[in-house]
Protein backbone atom coordinates (compact mmCIF):
# COMPACT_ATOMS: atom_id res chain seq x y z
CA UNK A 1 0.00 0.00 0.00
CA UNK A 2 1.25 3.47 -0.86
CA UNK A 3 0.16 7.08 -0.90
CA UNK A 4 0.55 9.12 -4.08
CA UNK A 5 0.11 12.77 -4.98
CA UNK A 6 0.35 14.92 -8.11
CA UNK A 7 0.16 18.71 -8.38
CA UNK A 8 -0.12 21.34 -11.12
CA UNK A 9 0.26 24.86 -9.76
CA UNK A 10 1.34 28.37 -10.76
CA UNK A 11 3.92 28.46 -7.98
CA UNK A 12 6.69 26.13 -6.77
CA UNK A 13 5.20 22.82 -5.56
CA UNK A 14 8.03 21.25 -3.56
CA UNK A 15 6.59 22.29 -0.17
CA UNK A 16 3.05 21.47 -1.28
CA UNK A 17 3.97 17.91 -2.24
CA UNK A 18 6.00 17.48 0.95
CA UNK A 19 3.02 18.56 3.07
CA UNK A 20 0.68 16.26 1.12
CA UNK A 21 2.99 13.31 1.74
CA UNK A 22 3.00 14.07 5.47
CA UNK A 23 -0.79 13.81 5.38
CA UNK A 24 -0.48 10.45 3.61
CA UNK A 25 2.35 9.09 5.77
CA UNK A 26 0.02 6.50 7.32
CA UNK A 27 -0.11 4.74 3.93
CA UNK A 28 3.59 3.88 3.93
CA UNK A 29 6.66 4.43 6.08
CA UNK A 30 9.29 2.52 4.11
CA UNK A 31 10.31 5.21 1.61
CA UNK A 32 9.35 8.61 0.25
CA UNK A 33 10.08 10.53 -2.92
CA UNK A 34 9.28 13.76 -4.77
CA UNK A 35 9.89 14.66 -8.41
CA UNK A 36 9.18 18.09 -9.91
CA UNK A 37 9.05 19.40 -13.47
CA UNK A 38 10.72 22.71 -14.30
CA UNK A 39 10.08 23.23 -17.99
CA UNK A 40 11.76 20.26 -19.60
CA UNK A 41 13.92 19.35 -16.62
CA UNK A 42 13.03 16.94 -13.82
CA UNK A 43 14.37 17.25 -10.30
CA UNK A 44 13.99 14.28 -7.96
CA UNK A 45 14.91 13.13 -4.49
CA UNK A 46 13.88 9.85 -2.88
CA UNK A 47 15.18 7.52 -0.17
CA UNK A 48 14.13 5.01 2.44
CA UNK A 49 12.55 6.46 5.56
CA UNK A 50 9.78 8.75 6.75
CA UNK A 51 9.02 11.97 4.87
CA UNK A 52 10.50 14.13 7.62
CA UNK A 53 13.76 12.14 7.50
CA UNK A 54 14.12 11.78 3.73
CA UNK A 55 13.86 15.49 2.89
CA UNK A 56 16.28 18.07 4.25
CA UNK A 57 16.44 21.76 3.37
CA UNK A 58 19.11 21.11 0.73
CA UNK A 59 16.90 18.48 -0.91
CA UNK A 60 13.87 20.74 -0.97
CA UNK A 61 15.84 23.61 -2.51
CA UNK A 62 16.82 21.39 -5.44
CA UNK A 63 13.21 20.49 -6.31
CA UNK A 64 12.39 23.24 -8.81
CA UNK A 65 9.13 23.54 -10.71
CA UNK A 66 5.42 24.28 -10.57
CA UNK A 67 4.23 20.71 -11.06
CA UNK A 68 5.27 17.29 -9.84
CA UNK A 69 4.45 14.00 -8.16
CA UNK A 70 5.28 12.28 -4.88
CA UNK A 71 4.87 8.99 -3.07
CA UNK A 72 5.13 7.36 0.34
CA UNK A 73 5.70 3.64 0.09
CA UNK A 74 5.66 0.37 1.85
CA UNK A 75 6.71 -2.55 -0.32
CA UNK A 76 4.41 -5.22 -1.71
CA UNK A 77 5.89 -6.31 -5.03
CA UNK A 78 9.65 -5.89 -5.27
CA UNK A 79 11.86 -5.23 -2.28
CA UNK A 80 12.35 -2.46 0.25
CA UNK A 81 15.66 -1.33 -1.26
CA UNK A 82 16.26 2.37 -1.86
CA UNK A 83 16.49 1.68 -5.61
CA UNK A 84 12.80 0.80 -5.60
CA UNK A 85 11.66 3.98 -3.88
CA UNK A 86 9.39 6.02 -6.11
CA UNK A 87 8.81 8.02 -8.27
CA UNK A 88 10.37 6.14 -11.20
CA UNK A 89 11.76 7.86 -14.30
CA UNK A 90 12.00 6.91 -17.94
CA UNK A 91 13.56 9.23 -20.50
CA UNK A 92 11.57 8.23 -23.60
CA UNK A 93 9.23 9.28 -24.94
CA UNK A 94 9.30 12.91 -23.80
CA UNK A 95 10.42 12.03 -20.27
CA UNK A 96 7.98 10.60 -17.72
CA UNK A 97 8.05 10.42 -13.92
CA UNK A 98 5.48 8.15 -12.26
CA UNK A 99 4.19 7.22 -8.78
CA UNK A 100 1.98 4.14 -8.38
CA UNK A 101 -0.26 2.76 -5.64
CA UNK A 102 -1.39 -0.83 -6.09
CA UNK A 103 -0.04 -4.13 -7.35
CA UNK A 104 0.03 -5.62 -10.83
CA UNK A 105 -0.89 -9.29 -11.05
CA UNK A 106 0.76 -9.89 -14.44
CA UNK A 107 3.92 -7.84 -14.02
CA UNK A 108 6.29 -10.77 -14.51
CA UNK A 109 4.83 -11.57 -17.91
CA UNK A 110 4.80 -7.88 -18.82
CA UNK A 111 8.46 -7.63 -17.89
CA UNK A 112 9.27 -10.37 -20.38
CA UNK A 113 7.11 -8.71 -23.03
CA UNK A 114 8.90 -5.44 -22.41
CA UNK A 115 12.21 -7.10 -23.23
CA UNK A 116 11.09 -9.31 -26.10
CA UNK A 117 8.73 -6.98 -27.93
CA UNK A 118 9.60 -3.47 -26.80
CA UNK A 119 13.34 -3.83 -26.09
CA UNK A 120 12.94 -2.11 -22.76
CA UNK A 121 15.17 -2.92 -19.80
CA UNK A 122 13.54 -3.12 -16.35
CA UNK A 123 16.17 -2.40 -13.73
CA UNK A 124 14.34 -3.50 -10.55
CA UNK A 125 11.88 -6.12 -9.39
CA UNK A 126 9.21 -3.44 -8.89
CA UNK A 127 5.91 -3.83 -10.72
CA UNK A 128 5.69 -0.03 -10.73
CA UNK A 129 8.70 0.25 -13.02
CA UNK A 130 7.04 -2.25 -15.34
CA UNK A 131 3.84 -0.18 -15.35
CA UNK A 132 5.81 2.98 -16.15
CA UNK A 133 7.47 1.30 -19.12
CA UNK A 134 4.15 -0.04 -20.42
CA UNK A 135 2.73 3.50 -20.21
CA UNK A 136 5.80 4.97 -21.91
CA UNK A 137 5.63 2.43 -24.72
CA UNK A 138 1.93 3.07 -25.32
CA UNK A 139 2.44 6.86 -25.36
CA UNK A 140 5.19 6.35 -27.92
CA UNK A 141 2.90 4.18 -30.04
CA UNK A 142 0.08 6.72 -29.82
CA UNK A 143 2.10 9.73 -30.96
CA UNK A 144 3.61 10.89 -34.21
CA UNK A 145 6.22 13.59 -34.55
CA UNK A 146 7.47 15.57 -31.61
CA UNK A 147 4.27 16.77 -29.97
CA UNK A 148 1.82 15.26 -27.52
CA UNK A 149 -1.87 16.00 -27.03
CA UNK A 150 -4.56 14.74 -24.62
CA UNK A 151 -6.10 12.47 -27.26
CA UNK A 152 -2.83 10.56 -27.65
CA UNK A 153 -2.41 10.33 -23.88
CA UNK A 154 -5.91 8.92 -23.42
CA UNK A 155 -5.36 6.44 -26.25
CA UNK A 156 -2.19 5.27 -24.50
CA UNK A 157 -4.00 4.83 -21.18
CA UNK A 158 -6.72 2.79 -22.88
CA UNK A 159 -4.00 0.44 -24.16
CA UNK A 160 -2.48 0.26 -20.66
CA UNK A 161 -5.86 -0.93 -19.36
CA UNK A 162 -5.90 -3.67 -21.99
CA UNK A 163 -2.40 -4.92 -21.19
CA UNK A 164 -2.16 -4.51 -17.43
CA UNK A 165 -3.97 -6.55 -14.78
CA UNK A 166 -4.34 -5.86 -11.08
CA UNK A 167 -4.78 -2.64 -9.12
CA UNK A 168 -3.25 0.71 -9.91
CA UNK A 169 -3.81 4.35 -9.10
CA UNK A 170 -1.21 6.49 -10.88
CA UNK A 171 0.12 10.03 -11.00
CA UNK A 172 2.61 10.72 -13.79
CA UNK A 173 4.40 13.88 -14.86
CA UNK A 174 5.23 14.25 -18.55
CA UNK A 175 8.13 16.67 -19.03
CA UNK A 176 7.01 19.97 -20.50
CA UNK A 177 3.37 18.86 -20.89
CA UNK A 178 1.61 18.25 -17.59
CA UNK A 179 0.20 15.80 -15.07
CA UNK A 180 -1.54 12.52 -15.93
CA UNK A 181 -3.60 10.60 -13.37
CA UNK A 182 -5.54 7.40 -13.92
CA UNK A 183 -7.15 4.53 -12.04
CA UNK A 184 -7.59 0.84 -12.86
CA UNK A 185 -10.91 -0.24 -14.46
CA UNK A 186 -12.06 -1.88 -11.22
CA UNK A 187 -11.41 1.17 -9.04
CA UNK A 188 -9.64 -0.93 -6.41
CA UNK A 189 -7.18 1.67 -5.14
CA UNK A 190 -8.48 5.15 -4.26
CA UNK A 191 -7.69 8.38 -6.09
CA UNK A 192 -9.35 11.79 -5.89
CA UNK A 193 -8.84 15.30 -7.23
CA UNK A 194 -9.20 18.75 -5.71
CA UNK A 195 -8.72 22.33 -6.86
CA UNK A 196 -7.71 25.69 -5.50
CA UNK A 197 -8.51 29.06 -7.07
CA UNK A 198 -5.59 31.49 -6.98
CA UNK A 199 -4.91 34.93 -8.46
CA UNK A 200 -2.88 33.26 -11.20
CA UNK A 201 -5.58 30.68 -11.99
CA UNK A 202 -6.81 27.25 -10.89
CA UNK A 203 -4.35 24.73 -9.47
CA UNK A 204 -5.09 21.03 -9.06
CA UNK A 205 -4.00 18.33 -6.63
CA UNK A 206 -4.54 14.60 -7.12
CA UNK A 207 -4.07 12.32 -4.11
CA UNK A 208 -4.84 8.89 -2.68
CA UNK A 209 -7.12 10.32 0.01
CA UNK A 210 -9.28 13.41 0.41
CA UNK A 211 -7.52 14.31 3.67
CA UNK A 212 -4.48 15.39 1.63
CA UNK A 213 -6.64 17.86 -0.29
CA UNK A 214 -8.48 19.31 2.68
CA UNK A 215 -5.36 19.59 4.81
CA UNK A 216 -3.76 21.82 2.19
CA UNK A 217 -6.73 24.07 1.56
CA UNK A 218 -7.89 22.45 -1.68
CA UNK A 219 -11.57 21.91 -2.34
CA UNK A 220 -12.60 18.35 -3.06
CA UNK A 221 -13.77 18.06 -6.66
CA UNK A 222 -14.49 14.34 -7.03
CA UNK A 223 -13.03 10.86 -7.09
CA UNK A 224 -11.25 9.73 -10.22
CA UNK A 225 -13.57 7.18 -11.79
CA UNK A 226 -12.51 3.57 -12.41
CA UNK A 227 -10.76 3.42 -15.78
CA UNK A 228 -10.76 7.20 -16.12
CA UNK A 229 -7.73 9.28 -17.08
CA UNK A 230 -7.27 12.93 -16.16
CA UNK A 231 -4.69 15.17 -17.81
CA UNK A 232 -3.87 18.66 -16.53
CA UNK A 233 -1.58 20.73 -18.74
CA UNK A 234 0.95 23.17 -17.35
CA UNK A 235 -1.49 26.07 -17.85
CA UNK A 236 -3.96 24.39 -15.52
CA UNK A 237 -6.45 23.21 -18.14
CA UNK A 238 -8.09 19.89 -17.20
CA UNK A 239 -9.02 17.15 -19.67
CA UNK A 240 -10.63 13.85 -18.77
CA UNK A 241 -11.81 10.73 -20.59
CA UNK A 242 -13.08 7.26 -19.73
CA UNK A 243 -10.41 4.92 -21.11
CA UNK A 244 -11.73 1.49 -20.09
CA UNK A 245 -14.36 -0.52 -21.96
CA UNK A 246 -16.36 -1.89 -19.02
CA UNK A 247 -15.32 -0.10 -15.83
CA UNK A 248 -16.87 -1.07 -12.49
CA UNK A 249 -16.35 0.38 -9.03
CA UNK A 250 -14.94 -2.13 -6.53
CA UNK A 251 -13.06 -0.18 -3.83
CA UNK A 252 -10.87 -2.15 -1.44
CA UNK A 253 -12.75 -2.95 1.76
CA UNK A 254 -9.50 -2.98 3.71
CA UNK A 255 -9.12 0.76 3.06
CA UNK A 256 -12.21 1.32 5.21
CA UNK A 257 -11.20 -1.28 7.80
CA UNK A 258 -7.63 -0.17 8.38
CA UNK A 259 -5.56 1.76 5.85
CA UNK A 260 -7.36 5.03 5.24
CA UNK A 261 -7.46 7.88 7.72
CA UNK A 262 -10.85 8.17 9.43
CA UNK A 263 -11.22 11.79 8.26
CA UNK A 264 -11.00 10.77 4.60
CA UNK A 265 -13.88 10.18 2.22
CA UNK A 266 -13.26 7.38 -0.29
CA UNK A 267 -15.60 6.92 -3.25
CA UNK A 268 -18.30 8.90 -1.50
CA UNK A 269 -18.14 7.05 1.82
CA UNK A 270 -16.83 8.60 5.03
CA UNK A 271 -14.24 6.23 6.48
CA UNK A 272 -15.21 7.31 10.00
CA UNK A 273 -18.89 6.65 9.37
CA UNK A 274 -18.18 3.18 7.97
CA UNK A 275 -16.16 2.30 11.07
CA UNK A 276 -19.02 3.43 13.31
CA UNK A 277 -21.30 1.13 11.33
CA UNK A 278 -18.83 -1.73 11.76
CA UNK A 279 -19.06 -1.23 15.51
CA UNK A 280 -22.85 -1.18 15.35
CA UNK A 281 -23.10 -4.45 13.45
CA UNK A 282 -20.45 -6.12 15.59
CA UNK A 283 -22.43 -5.09 18.68
CA UNK A 284 -25.52 -6.76 17.25
CA UNK A 285 -23.60 -10.00 16.74
CA UNK A 286 -22.11 -9.92 20.23
CA UNK A 287 -25.55 -9.30 21.73
CA UNK A 288 -26.87 -12.37 19.91
CA UNK A 289 -24.01 -14.73 20.68
CA UNK A 290 -22.26 -13.54 23.83
CA UNK A 291 -23.26 -13.26 27.51
CA UNK A 292 -23.03 -9.48 27.98
CA UNK A 293 -22.89 -9.80 31.74
CA UNK A 294 -19.38 -11.23 31.39
CA UNK A 295 -18.05 -7.94 29.96
CA UNK A 296 -17.05 -5.17 32.38
CA UNK A 297 -15.43 -2.79 29.93
CA UNK A 298 -14.84 -2.25 26.19
CA UNK A 299 -11.41 -1.04 25.06
CA UNK A 300 -10.07 -0.21 21.58
CA UNK A 301 -6.66 -1.13 20.23
CA UNK A 302 -5.66 2.38 19.11
CA UNK A 303 -6.11 3.98 16.72
CA UNK A 304 -8.11 2.66 13.78
CA UNK A 305 -10.49 0.53 15.89
CA UNK A 306 -11.56 3.42 18.12
CA UNK A 307 -14.74 4.45 16.19
CA UNK A 308 -15.97 0.84 16.06
CA UNK A 309 -15.22 0.30 19.76
CA UNK A 310 -17.00 3.51 20.80
CA UNK A 311 -20.12 2.66 18.83
CA UNK A 312 -20.10 -0.96 20.04
CA UNK A 313 -19.87 0.12 23.69
CA UNK A 314 -22.67 2.63 23.16
CA UNK A 315 -24.96 0.08 21.52
CA UNK A 316 -24.33 -2.53 24.24
CA UNK A 317 -24.48 0.04 27.07
CA UNK A 318 -21.12 -1.15 28.40
CA UNK A 319 -18.50 1.17 29.84
CA UNK A 320 -15.93 2.37 27.28
CA UNK A 321 -12.38 2.99 28.49
CA UNK A 322 -8.97 3.68 26.98
CA UNK A 323 -6.66 1.05 28.42
CA UNK A 324 -3.79 1.30 25.95
CA UNK A 325 -1.74 4.41 25.25
CA UNK A 326 -0.06 4.60 21.88
CA UNK A 327 3.42 5.90 21.20
CA UNK A 328 2.79 7.82 17.98
CA UNK A 329 6.45 7.79 17.00
CA UNK A 330 6.40 4.07 16.23
CA UNK A 331 5.23 3.04 12.77
CA UNK A 332 2.07 1.03 12.08
CA UNK A 333 3.01 -2.55 12.95
CA UNK A 334 0.97 -4.10 10.14
CA UNK A 335 3.14 -2.17 7.65
CA UNK A 336 6.46 -3.23 9.15
CA UNK A 337 8.55 -5.49 6.93
CA UNK A 338 9.23 -8.50 9.18
CA UNK A 339 7.40 -10.63 11.71
CA UNK A 340 10.08 -10.29 14.37
CA UNK A 341 10.11 -6.50 14.00
CA UNK A 342 6.30 -6.39 14.26
CA UNK A 343 6.32 -8.47 17.45
CA UNK A 344 8.99 -6.36 19.11
CA UNK A 345 7.38 -3.07 18.10
CA UNK A 346 3.98 -3.87 19.63
CA UNK A 347 5.23 -3.29 23.18
CA UNK A 348 7.17 -0.26 22.07
CA UNK A 349 4.05 1.15 20.44
CA UNK A 350 1.47 0.36 23.14
CA UNK A 351 1.55 0.65 26.91
CA UNK A 352 -1.20 -0.62 29.21
CA UNK A 353 -2.71 1.46 32.03
CA UNK A 354 -2.84 -1.11 34.82
CA UNK A 355 -5.69 0.51 36.77
CA UNK A 356 -8.04 0.12 33.78
CA UNK A 357 -7.44 -3.63 33.57
CA UNK A 358 -7.01 -4.83 37.14
CA UNK A 359 -9.68 -7.37 38.11
CA UNK A 360 -11.87 -6.67 35.06
CA UNK A 361 -13.30 -8.77 32.24
CA UNK A 362 -12.12 -6.79 29.24
CA UNK A 363 -13.44 -6.86 25.68
CA UNK A 364 -10.70 -5.64 23.33
CA UNK A 365 -11.75 -4.34 19.90
CA UNK A 366 -9.33 -4.33 17.00
CA UNK A 367 -9.95 -3.34 13.39
CA UNK A 368 -8.82 -6.75 12.11
CA UNK A 369 -6.63 -9.76 12.86
CA UNK A 370 -4.17 -10.57 10.07
CA UNK A 371 -1.08 -12.43 11.21
CA UNK A 372 -2.10 -12.57 14.87
CA UNK A 373 1.27 -11.39 16.16
CA UNK A 374 -0.04 -8.07 17.42
CA UNK A 375 -3.21 -9.62 18.87
CA UNK A 376 -1.27 -12.23 20.85
CA UNK A 377 1.07 -9.61 22.32
CA UNK A 378 -1.81 -7.32 23.25
CA UNK A 379 -3.74 -10.10 25.00
CA UNK A 380 -0.64 -10.92 27.02
CA UNK A 381 -0.16 -7.24 27.90
CA UNK A 382 -3.75 -7.04 29.14
CA UNK A 383 -3.24 -10.09 31.34
CA UNK A 384 0.01 -8.72 32.71
CA UNK A 385 -1.83 -5.48 33.53
CA UNK A 386 -4.23 -7.44 35.75
CA UNK A 387 -7.21 -8.30 33.55
CA UNK A 388 -9.30 -11.17 34.92
CA UNK A 389 -10.55 -12.20 31.46
CA UNK A 390 -9.47 -10.96 28.04
CA UNK A 391 -12.00 -11.26 25.23
CA UNK A 392 -11.15 -10.17 21.71
CA UNK A 393 -13.38 -8.88 18.90
CA UNK A 394 -12.47 -7.99 15.34
CA UNK A 395 -14.41 -5.30 13.45
CA UNK A 396 -13.51 -7.18 10.26
CA UNK A 397 -14.14 -10.81 9.26
CA UNK A 398 -11.36 -13.44 9.42
CA UNK A 399 -8.57 -12.73 6.93
CA UNK A 400 -8.34 -16.13 5.24
CA UNK A 401 -7.12 -15.41 1.73
CA UNK A 402 -4.07 -13.72 0.20
CA UNK A 403 -4.43 -10.19 -1.07
CA UNK A 404 -2.86 -9.59 -4.48
CA UNK A 405 -3.87 -5.96 -5.00
CA UNK A 406 -1.36 -4.11 -2.86
CA UNK A 407 -1.66 -5.31 0.73
CA UNK A 408 1.41 -7.03 2.15
CA UNK A 409 -0.13 -10.36 3.16
CA UNK A 410 0.19 -12.57 0.11
CA UNK A 411 0.91 -15.99 1.60
CA UNK A 412 -1.69 -18.16 3.26
CA UNK A 413 0.76 -19.44 5.85
CA UNK A 414 1.08 -15.91 7.27
CA UNK A 415 -2.65 -15.57 7.91
CA UNK A 416 -3.64 -16.80 11.35
CA UNK A 417 -7.22 -17.56 10.28
CA UNK A 418 -6.20 -19.63 7.25
CA UNK A 419 -7.07 -23.27 7.89
CA UNK A 420 -8.15 -22.56 11.47
CA UNK A 421 -11.55 -22.32 13.13
CA UNK A 422 -12.42 -19.29 15.25
CA UNK A 423 -11.83 -21.41 18.35
CA UNK A 424 -8.35 -22.35 17.14
CA UNK A 425 -7.51 -18.72 16.40
CA UNK A 426 -8.73 -17.82 19.88
CA UNK A 427 -6.31 -20.31 21.39
CA UNK A 428 -3.48 -19.03 19.16
CA UNK A 429 -3.87 -15.46 20.40
CA UNK A 430 -4.44 -16.79 23.98
CA UNK A 431 -7.76 -14.94 24.44
CA UNK A 432 -10.62 -16.21 26.61
CA UNK A 433 -13.10 -15.60 23.78
CA UNK A 434 -13.01 -14.35 20.19
CA UNK A 435 -15.69 -12.97 17.90
CA UNK A 436 -15.37 -11.77 14.30
CA UNK A 437 -17.50 -9.45 12.19
CA UNK A 438 -19.55 -11.22 9.50
CA UNK A 439 -18.54 -10.54 5.89
CA UNK A 440 -22.05 -9.46 4.93
CA UNK A 441 -22.14 -7.06 7.88
CA UNK A 442 -18.82 -5.51 6.83
CA UNK A 443 -20.04 -4.91 3.28
CA UNK A 444 -23.33 -3.55 4.60
CA UNK A 445 -21.48 -1.16 6.93
CA UNK A 446 -19.76 0.41 3.92
CA UNK A 447 -22.73 0.42 1.56
CA UNK A 448 -24.97 1.89 4.27
CA UNK A 449 -22.80 5.00 4.18
CA UNK A 450 -22.79 5.17 0.38
CA UNK A 451 -25.44 2.97 -1.27
CA UNK A 452 -23.67 3.44 -4.63
CA UNK A 453 -20.94 1.08 -3.38
CA UNK A 454 -22.73 -2.08 -4.41
CA UNK A 455 -19.54 -4.09 -4.97
CA UNK A 456 -16.35 -4.20 -2.91
CA UNK A 457 -12.96 -5.78 -3.38
CA UNK A 458 -12.91 -7.99 -0.28
CA UNK A 459 -10.81 -10.91 -1.50
CA UNK A 460 -8.81 -11.27 1.72
CA UNK A 461 -12.11 -12.00 3.48
CA UNK A 462 -14.20 -13.85 0.87
CA UNK A 463 -11.62 -15.18 -1.62
CA UNK A 464 -13.33 -13.48 -4.58
CA UNK A 465 -10.83 -11.69 -6.83
CA UNK A 466 -12.65 -9.05 -8.86
CA UNK A 467 -10.11 -8.93 -11.71
CA UNK A 468 -10.94 -12.55 -12.57
CA UNK A 469 -7.35 -13.57 -13.34
CA UNK A 470 -6.29 -15.09 -10.00
CA UNK A 471 -6.06 -18.87 -9.85
CA UNK A 472 -4.82 -21.24 -7.17
CA UNK A 473 -1.72 -21.78 -9.29
CA UNK A 474 -1.08 -18.04 -9.28
CA UNK A 475 -1.32 -17.93 -5.48
CA UNK A 476 1.05 -20.90 -5.24
CA UNK A 477 3.59 -19.05 -7.39
CA UNK A 478 3.36 -15.97 -5.18
CA UNK A 479 4.05 -18.07 -2.12
CA UNK A 480 6.99 -19.77 -3.81
CA UNK A 481 8.50 -16.41 -4.78
CA UNK A 482 7.99 -14.98 -1.30
CA UNK A 483 9.45 -18.00 0.47
CA UNK A 484 12.39 -18.14 -1.93
CA UNK A 485 13.63 -14.53 -2.06
CA UNK A 486 14.05 -12.79 -5.35
CA UNK A 487 15.85 -14.68 -8.10
CA UNK A 488 18.98 -13.22 -9.55
CA UNK A 489 18.14 -13.55 -13.22
CA UNK A 490 15.19 -13.36 -15.56
CA UNK A 491 15.83 -17.02 -16.45
CA UNK A 492 15.10 -17.96 -12.84
CA UNK A 493 11.95 -15.85 -12.91
CA UNK A 494 10.74 -17.64 -16.02
CA UNK A 495 11.53 -21.02 -14.52
CA UNK A 496 9.69 -20.32 -11.27
CA UNK A 497 6.67 -18.86 -13.00
CA UNK A 498 6.54 -21.50 -15.74
CA UNK A 499 6.72 -18.77 -18.35
CA UNK A 500 8.27 -19.40 -21.73
CA UNK A 501 9.26 -16.55 -24.01
CA UNK A 502 8.06 -18.55 -26.99
CA UNK A 503 4.57 -18.62 -25.52
CA UNK A 504 4.36 -14.85 -25.03
CA UNK A 505 2.54 -13.19 -27.91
Amino acid sequence: MCGIVGVVSHNPVNQLIYDALLLLQHRGQDAAGIATDNGNTFSMHKANGLVRDVFRTRNMRSLFGNSGVGQVRYPTAGSSSAEEAQPFYVNAPFGIIMAHNGNLTNWEQLKIEMFKNDRRHINTTSDSEVLLNVLAHEIQQATTGYSLDPAAIFKAVSMVHKRVRGSYAVTAQIAGYGLLAFRDPFGIRPLCIGFNETAQGTEYLVASESVALEGLGFRFLRDVLPGEAIFIDLDGKLYNQQCAENPTLNPCAFEFVYFARPDSIIDGASVYATRLKMGEYLAEKIAREFPLGDIDVVMPIPDSSRPAAMELAHKLNIEYREGFIKNRYIGRTFLMPGQAIRSKSVRQKLNAIGSEFKGKNVLLIDDSIVRGTTSREIVQMAREAGAKKVMFASAAPPVKFPNVYGIDMPTRAELIAYGRTDEEVCREITADALIYQDIDALKRAISDVNPALKSLEASCFDGIYVTGDISRDYLDRIEFARNNPKPETDDAIRSQLNLNLAQVD
